[in-house]
């Protein structure tokens, strides 16, 4: 089993989970492919060693356990599955990046439909 980050990630790319990574399996798409985003973090599947590590410290909420990832988010693993062998990197995270408010983290929430 593997963990996903889901669409809830787009545009809000904190990071504090590459930071906290054992393995550096997080990973932010470099490459040319537009299927791709380049606005969110993705987890390469076969390097994921299910510690749980980074679910804790996501502040958005987007990362599930791959049997957990609710129904509209179920593309996701698909997509995170789309970072193995392609160009990317781990970002580092700005030491004075913000994080997000209950008011930011909801409406992200409701920009995906998402009801946890």
């Amino acid at each position: 089993m593997t963990y996903v980050i889901t669409k809830l990630c787009v545009d809000c790319k904190d990071v504090a989970c590459t930071q906290v990574c054992p393995v550096d399996c997080i990973y932010e798409y470099s490459g040319d492919d537009e299927s791709i985003p380049k606005n969110m973090l993705l987890i390469d599947p076969d390097e994921c060693i299910d510690c749980n590590a980074c679910v804790p410290e996501c502040p958005w909420e987007a990362i599930f356990e791959e049997d957990d990832v609710p129904d509209i988010f179920n593309d996701d693993t698909e997509l995170n599955a789309r970072i193995m062998g392609v160009e990317r990197f781990v970002p580092n995270r700005d030491e004075d990046q913000k994080l997000p408010t209950p008011d930011e983290l909801n409406a992200n929430n409701e920009k995906w439909g998402y009801k946890p």
